[in-house]
Formats: C-alpha cells, structure tokens, sequence
C-alpha cells in the first residue's frame, strides 16, 4: 500500500524451530485466511514456498484491537490470536476492520493514532510487536493490504490504512527484527483475476502471490528451506 516492498532489519535467526511453539505462526484476518478452506491461504503459499511448517490462526473480521472478551476469545482480535511458546517468524497483518468499526471508515484520525502513532513508535501495533518478540523470540513480518478492485472495495478506508503503514514501514526501519512487506507490490488493483469475486479478497491467484512474495522476504533474510519442531 506504500513505495516500499520490505523494511525492516532483523535479528540473528536460529537454524532449528524452537521448543514449545513453532516455526512460523500467521495472524490477522479475512485478507490473511481467505482460501484457507481450500488450502489456499496466504498461510498455506508461505508454507508450500518455503518447504516449511506454517500455523495459521487468521480469522475473517479479526479486529487488531478489540475489546470485546467474547470476540477476543474466539479469536477476532488479532493480538489473542497469539500462540504462546517460541516462534521462528510471526506474520501478521489488520487494521482494516478496526477503521470499519470504530469510525466507518469515516474521520478516523483517533483510531489510526491508537493502533499507530505519529511518532510510528508508540500505540497497539508496536507495543504487540514488541511484545510479540519478547515472548516468543520471533521475527515479525507485517503485511500491508493493497488496494481493492471496484469503488466498493475498502471505501473510505484507503487514506488512514495507507498512513497507517507508513507509519509502520518507520517503525519497520527503526527496529530490529521487524520488517514490513506491502502486498501492493504483487495485487495488480486492474487484474480480475487476483480477487475474489467481492472485488475485495484475494482469490486463490491472489493469496498464491502474496504468500509467495512474503516467503521471499522471509527466505532473504532465514535461508533455511525446511523447519522441524
């Protein structure tokens, strides 16, 4: 959704998955888990990429930030979609659905500086990153969404979820072992044939794209080609 492909640097990987969790565990929420029934999801192409073990816990509606305990505990937030031990990688993306509900994709200035701030170091989204790596030891990937098909598709949501990532691009760049990926760089807005038929989610071709452009990103930086727990 911005310029830049992949930012971020990261820190020294392990060459075997760690005890307890996994190797790469993937959050967020429809963008994430569509084609997931058919084994299609951006999960399953990160995983057939790389030759390695992929967890996937993206539910469709999935909020970053939401207070709702029953929500939360059947994981539509994303940030209790976390799976506790050690991970090699966390892959997450959200944020769409909390403009939705919180503002309407209206004025969502406040939201956008509660998940992320001005400052790009402080709000919901960096502090689960950063607890993310503390407990679990991970590297993260954040995926950015990319613009959708139709006038429909993430009306009204564009301006914010774009400053959104810039802000998390910043953050990106100033942290270690985080790392932004924008899916934009893949998802041709013009092709019909990388959506679903909502004009909003990715179709299988999509999700294939996507999740072999974020298996790129983790390969150039984790060279491993297979994982074992």
């Amino acid at each position: 959704m911005i310029a830049a492909m992949l930012v971020g640097t990261l820190a020294q990987c392990t060459d075997v998955a760690p005890r307890g969790g996994g190797d790469i565990l993937v959050l967020g929420d429809s963008v994430m888990a569509w084609n997931g029934s058919k084994g299609g999801s951006i999960g399953d192409a990160i995983g057939q990429t790389l030759n390695r073990d992929v967890t996937s816990k993206a539910v469709p509606g999935a909020q970053f930030d939401n207070t709702s305990s029953v929500a939360g505990a059947v994981g539509f937030d994303v940030q209790r979609q976390l799976q506790p031990g050690r991970w090699n990688w966390v892959v997450m993306n959200g944020g769409a659905n909390d403009l939705s509900a919180d503002c309407g994709c209206g004025p969502c200035h406040a939201s956008v500086d509660a998940l992320i701030a001005p400052d790009a170091q402080s709000g919901a989204i960096p502090a689960f990153i950063r607890s993310v790596q503390k407990s679990t030891g991970a590297d993260v990937m954040w995926m950015g969404y990319y613009a959708g098909s139709g006038s429909g598709s993430f009306a009204g949501c564009r301006a914010d979820l774009v400053e959104i990532e810039r802000r998390i691009a910043r953050f990106a760049r100033s942290s270690n072992g985080v790392v932004f990926a924008d899916a934009e760089d893949v998802i041709d807005r013009n092709d019909s044939a990388d959506f679903a038929a909502d004009n909003i989610h990715p179709s299988p071709q999509g999700s294939a794209k996507i999740g072999a452009f974020l298996a790129q990103g983790i390969k150039a930086r984790d060279p491993r080609s297979q994982t074992t727990r």
